[in-house]
């Protein structure tokens, strides 16, 4: 077996080109476009797909550094928090506990399925959680956590493969579904989203290109040096978190500082020209999630899932249907059945089988095409990537017990 690694300037170089790739496929596929798959999601699997050629074929093992990755990753959240206003904070407080509720309930039915699934198909003792929340709602970082302390307690040393293997599988499943649910969802009930709303993620399709904007290089450079600002703050922060013995993401303190500075700098100081809602953070954020969720999904190293074995796909299969059903006949109704909730439900998808970044990916495909869901954007990334993690810590535990 042949290894190539290939260097962080290259990886994020041939990020790009995945980019324009999966824009391309997108353009000459009309059922892509139709139900929202995002472009970084068609070109990343693709050039997943060629890595697993590589790899069967000329028996070679292709890695990507994914220094940059991680950087777009900070950026993108800080710039979620950079639009988090006060009073859209104080309004979804409601939204925000039922989109909380669903979440934890699901984690439990994730868990359920898991266990049921294991007894009947006679799999390992200890893999329940690999398969349920620990791989699917905490993706690859929680697996990563919990994969040793399952091989320990339980002797299952296939525990970081099995894990690893589920949440891959998961992000695939996720950056497919979330669209098209949201797509039946708006059809079927004949929604759409407010006209005239400021961008949060990306430009609508009507007015990529438009000369009629604030975008410039003093803006985009103006928002840059922003968003650098509270992502350094955001370090300082997560350092104060780890001596306190709380462990949370990074760009959890990013989002955190963004939304103290949004609604605290520009009272004090209202002559700055903040960025929030800005078309040049709309265009750096969407650039940073874009290129971010192709690093991602180019670097999956699909024939790990050919270890799994029929009997763990399948129980990834049921995990799918009942997150569809979940979002289809829970989350939709409970968020209100309006155009937001259908935006929140293509997130979910995120949420209960990938991660936070494919939600938002989602999120913004449909959006981009229907119009702005604010809300949607404020309260599905505290949920995501915050409150659920530490849910999920408790769960897992308890279910190892």
């Amino acid at each position: 077996m042949t290894t190539v690694s290939v260097p962080g300037f290259l990886s994020l170089t041939i990020a790009i080109v995945v980019f324009f790739v999966g824009t391309g496929l997108n353009r000459w596929i009309a059922p892509l476009r139709r139900w929202n798959i995002p472009e970084a999601v068609t070109g990343g699997l693709l050039a997943a797909l060629v890595t697993l050629i590589a790899y069967r074929v000329f028996d070679m093992s292709i890695s990507f550094d994914l220094a940059a990755r991680d950087m777009l990753l900070l950026y993108f959240f800080t710039g979620i928090g950079l639009n988090a206003k006060l009073d859209d904070l104080l309004s979804g407080g409601k939204p925000l506990l039922v989109l909380l509720s669903l979440t934890l309930v699901f984690l439990v039915i994730q868990n359920l399925i898991a266990a049921g699934s294991v007894a009947v198909l006679g799999l390992p003792e200890g893999i329940t959680v690999l398969l349920g929340s620990a791989s699917l709602i905490g993706g690859h970082g929680t697996t990563i956590a919990w994969a040793p302390i399952i091989a320990n307690q339980f002797d299952l040393q296939s525990a970081m493969e099995v894990g690893i293997a589920s949440a891959t599988l998961g992000l695939v499943v996720a950056s497919l579904v979330g669209g098209p649910v949201a797509k039946l969802l708006i059809a079927r009930y004949n929604l759409s989203g407010p006209t005239g709303s400021k961008p949060m993620v990306g430009l609508p399709k009507s007015t990529e290109g438009s000369d009629a904007d604030d975008l410039s290089h003093i803006s985009l450079l103006r928002t840059i040096l922003v968003l650098n600002v509270a992502v350094l703050i955001g370090f300082t922060l997560d350092e104060i978190f780890e001596k306190l013995g709380i462990r949370l993401p990074l760009f959890v303190a990013c989002l955190l500082v963004a939304i103290v500075l949004t609604n605290t700098i520009p009272r004090v100081l209202p002559q700055l020209n903040w960025p929030t809602r800005t078309r040049s953070l709309a265009v750096i954020s969407d650039l940073s999630l874009n290129v971010f969720l192709a690093m991602s999904l180019m670097s999956m190293q699909l024939w790990t899932l050919g270890d799994l074995g029929p009997s763990l796909v399948l129980v990834l299969g049921i995990q799918t249907i009942a997150a569809v059903l979940y979002m289809l006949f829970v989350v939709f109704p409970a968020m209100g059945r309006n155009y937001e909730a259908a935006v929140i439900s293509a997130g979910f998808s995120g949420i209960s089988l990938g991660a936070t970044p494919t939600a938002i990916a989602n999120m913004t495909a449909v959006t981009k095409v229907h119009g702005a869901a604010p809300m949607a954007f404020i309260i599905l990334p505290l949920v995501s990537a915050f409150f659920i993690d530490i849910a999920n810590a408790f769960v897992i535990g308890f279910f190892l017990r």
